[in-house]
């Protein structure tokens, strides 16, 4: 089985060759405009090679039955249309899509670090939050298509989640504060040289994020939680939130369900080896 894989972003879009359960030749090129570009840039991974099938990784929520990509996204001509129909009678090929936090989760559990849980809880942090829930090592998508949806937790504030827990929000803080330009992983230097506004930012961060985590625990009991996207380049991140939820549920005697918490095993890998596992699983 040959396979072209795409992982469309808001940004950029990831192309792979998925064979022989590996994924080859793995390139990129800048999300186009229109969905007529975007065939265009796939015509040239598909037309010079015999594949099988076409795996695709999305934004949005993804509904297999109805082939339409509904909800919305940075990517806006990929919802509300037949998109399934129009891809598989554009190339001749079948083609499978699943949303993208769900493509990184089912990459994960199936061969990555959650692989040895029965129950996942995957978060993806980048510029906001996303994620995926796995029972008994089941894709949980949620009566309207959007379990794991972490980012619009609001915990008791006006705020949601993907507002405050990430790097991304701590970094623009710590710019405006200063006024100078940094990045998310530029705090983590600037706090190990003893910034105190970095540490602040941080802590904040880890807090916001095991807070989160404390009331999904608590809701699911989940054997671990998986965390994606550009932090997981960052193993101690793990370790900090972890340490974190677990004062939390100590407040309340309820360390005994203290879950594993680890970085993800494939990085930005996940998303086009999930889609090639999900092409799998529906054929």
């Amino acid at each position: 089985m040959k396979l072209a894989v795409f992982d469309i972003g808001g940004t950029t879009v990831k192309t792979g060759i998925y064979e022989d359960k590996h994924i080859i030749k793995q390139e990129s090129f800048k999300t186009p405009k229109t969905f007529a570009a975007l065939k265009e840039k796939m015509h040239e991974l598909i037309d010079h090679e015999h594949f099988t099938g076409i795996a695709i990784s999305a934004p949005g929520d993804v509904n297999i039955k109805t082939g339409v990509i509904e909800g919305r996204s940075m990517v806006p001509y990929l919802h509300q249309r037949p998109i399934f129909a129009e891809l598989t009678a554009e190339f001749g090929l079948p083609v499978a899509i699943e949303n993208d936090a769900n493509c990184a989760g089912i990459c994960e559990t199936k061969m990555g670090n959650g692989r040895k849980f029965n129950n996942v809880a995957f978060i993806v942090i980048g510029s906001g939050v996303g994620g995926a829930i796995f029972i008994n090592h089941e894709l949980y998508r949620g009566a309207h298509l959007v379990g794991g949806e972490f980012g619009f937790m609001r915990g008791g504030t006006e705020r949601i989640l993907s507002m405050d827990a990430t790097l991304v929000k701590a970094a623009h803080d710590y710019s405006e504060q200063t006024k100078t330009e940094v990045e998310g992983k530029e705090l983590f230097t600037l706090a190990e040289q003893g910034d105190e506004l970095a540490k602040t930012l941080l802590e904040r961060f880890y807090d916001f994020l095991a807070s989160s985590m404390y009331d999904l625990q608590v809701s699911f009991d989940f054997d671990a939680f998986i965390l994606g996207g550009g932090v997981s380049a960052r193993s101690e991140i793990s370790s900090e939130v972890a340490k974190r939820l677990k004062n939390k549920l100590m407040d309340f005697d309820m360390e005994r369900i203290m879950p594993e918490v680890m970085t993800c095993q494939y990085h930005n890998s996940a998303n086009l080896y999930g889609a090639a596992l999900n092409f799998l699983a529906q054929s």
